[in-house]
């Protein structure tokens, strides 16, 4: 059912320290920045490993433009905030804009990628908000990967695990997502995540606003 760890989710106060901490620290890089207005949350999506086509290849990170050219690589490349204010990303890539994806002129998804969410409330009542005033900054969530998330909520439920969202909504980078309830996995909130080279499917919002 589950095909790989997808990300960890992480709540954090300043999206754009972290941001900078992680890309620093790890040479991570930003796969995409979003913002969620019906969960009250800000969020980028780090990308940390990709699986290549060939079975059992593993890469870690995505590939730096810099040795491709000839270019001497030092530190390990930081984010690009072009992209974020729907000015030129990588490669001259354009932001987004009118019609567009929120994350066009980003890395975007990459097939079998394993990614950090960051995740920066906008108020301190949406669910990341409360997070942070009842636990402090830390894993807020983690998420799975599964080929068909409606078949997986139906198997899931079926063992007796509540559902936090019945229906798939909307998640980061055009993937359909549900979360599970923590209070039946160890206190761990769990997402299940489809993206659409996996599976596409027709789900709409749901009511509910636990999670990001």
């Amino acid at each position: 059912m589950l095909t790989q760890i997808d990300h960890v989710g992480i709540a954090c106060h300043d999206l754009e320290e972290k941001i900078d901490f992680y890309c620093s620290t790890f040479g991570l890089t930003v796969a995409a920045r979003e913002v969620h207005d019906e969960q009250g949350v800000r969020e980028a999506m780090l990308l940390v490993a990709t699986v290549d086509a060939e079975p059992g290849a593993f890469q870690g990170g995505p590939p730096d433009p810099r040795a491709a050219a000839g270019t001497a690589v030092g530190a390990p490349p930081g984010p690009d905030l072009r992209a974020a204010e729907g000015g030129a990303g990588p490669g001259g890539a354009p932001g987004s804009g009118p019609g567009a994806a929120p994350w066009a002129g980003q890395l975007g998804y990459l097939a079998g990628g394993s990614y950090i969410q960051l995740l920066e409330p906008l108020g301190p009542e949406s669910p990341v908000g409360k997070f942070l005033a009842r636990r402090g900054e830390g894993i807020h969530h983690i998420g799975y990967g599964v080929t068909d998330v409606r078949a997986a909520l139906a198997a899931i439920s079926a063992t007796g695990i509540r559902l936090v969202d019945e229906r798939p909504r909307h998640g980061s980078m055009g993937a359909s997502i549900a979360f599970l309830h923590p209070a039946d996995l160890g206190g761990v909130l769990t997402e299940l995540v489809e993206h659409p080279a996996d599976h596409r499917t027709d789900s709409g919002p749901s009511p509910s606003g636990d999670g990001a």
